[in-house]
């Protein structure tokens, strides 16, 4: 693995790409992948080797991009608590028309790239039409689709996968997680290295997986009980999201990092519970089990067909949740359904 993205959580295949990128880099990347897989991690570190005039990894110039303290570096973040607009979009323009500052190129990293307003792209659109020898655009999204086509189609886009277990089982043992704890938090990770690392302090993450574990034999037809439940979900995950959006002290960067971790927990919930649907047909099939520490006789309980359905369903919410729906409601119908 290339110096420049040492300290990066699997990728391997996406990093080998990117190190041979350096060499004669594209005008304008697009990397995208689930919430919390990385994707903004790697593309700090991408970065910092397009900016280092010493071509030795760990040299100052890394450091301070890796701080966001360069001069050609330069961060593009929301306005306010929602989009990135389309005055931001034309100081990016008058930016990029600039001669670097300090080396042979600058580099504008869009960590919330799906965040821009469809005036903030056509904005933008002429100068990666006509870019500049000397500029470099980093968009990150969770999907191509999340930016005008317009936009996505001059990227050279780069995708990002999940992560397997025993590699953010292995990271978050060098942190210091004990062999257990570091097990359950990269199942309820669910492949996302960002997320898992920024629960490892968390003690609710065991019980957040054991909680939906749960919920097959816990849902039934009455529409209160599934309310109920839903609320239940909700305020085991809240003191999660606190965790995992960390220290951000600015209030409205803050909000837009508990939406994304909340975002990225629900799923890995949905995920959870689906993983129980689909570990009972396939048991009553006669195949393998994932979930090892549920009861077999809790997943002979829901007949195969059932279960395949109720699979469906759970991911059809996981589908629904990316569409910004009330959550609350989203659930409720959700284990109204599955009973």
């Amino acid at each position: 693995m290339s110096g420049w993205f040492d300290g990066v959580v699997g990728h391997a295949r996406v990093i080998s790409l990117l190190t041979t990128e350096l060499e004669e880099p594209a005008n304008a990347y697009l990397f995208v992948g689930a919430a919390g897989v990385g994707k903004a991690t790697v593309a700090r570190h991408f970065a910092t080797g397009l900016l280092c005039p010493t071509r030795e990894p760990g040299c100052n110039v890394c450091r301070r991009v890796m701080e966001g303290n360069h001069a050609d570096f330069i961060p593009v973040v929301p306005e306010g608590s929602a989009n990135l607009g389309v005055d931001q979009a034309r100081m990016v323009v008058a930016q990029a028309a600039m001669a670097p500052v300090e080396g042979e190129r600058k580099v504008f990293l869009f960590e919330e790239a799906g965040v821009m307003t469809d005036q903030a792209a056509n904005a933008i659109l002429k100068t990666l039409e006509e870019p500049t020898p000397t500029t470099v655009f980093i968009l990150v999204a969770e999907a191509e689709d999340d930016l005008p086509a317009t936009i996505a189609s001059r990227c050279r886009t780069v995708h990002f996968g999940r992560v397997p277990e025993d590699e953010l089982v292995a990271r978050l043992a060098q942190q210091g997680v004990e062999q257990e704890q570091a097990s359950e938090l990269a199942r309820v990770a669910g492949g996302r290295p960002g997320l898992a690392l920024s629960l490892s302090r968390s003690p609710q993450a065991a019980e957040f997986r054991r909680l939906w574990l749960s919920i097959p034999t816990r849902v039934t037809p009455r529409p209160g009980d599934a309310q109920r439940l839903a609320e239940e979900v909700l305020e085991a995950l809240a003191p999660m999201v606190t965790e995992a959006a960390g220290g951000e002290e600015d209030k409205e960067r803050r909000a837009r990092a508990e939406r994304r971790a909340e975002l990225a927990l629900l799923t890995s919930g949905l995920e959870i519970l689906a993983s129980w649907y689909t570990d009972s047909a396939s048991l009553q099939h006669g195949g393998p089990v994932r979930n090892t520490d549920v009861p077999l006789a809790d997943l002979a309980e829901v007949p195969p067909a059932k279960a395949v359905a109720n699979a469906e369903a759970v991911l059809d919410a996981m589908v629904d949740l990316q569409l910004n729906l009330r959550r609350q409601l989203l659930l409720a119908n959700l284990f109204a359904r599955l009973a």
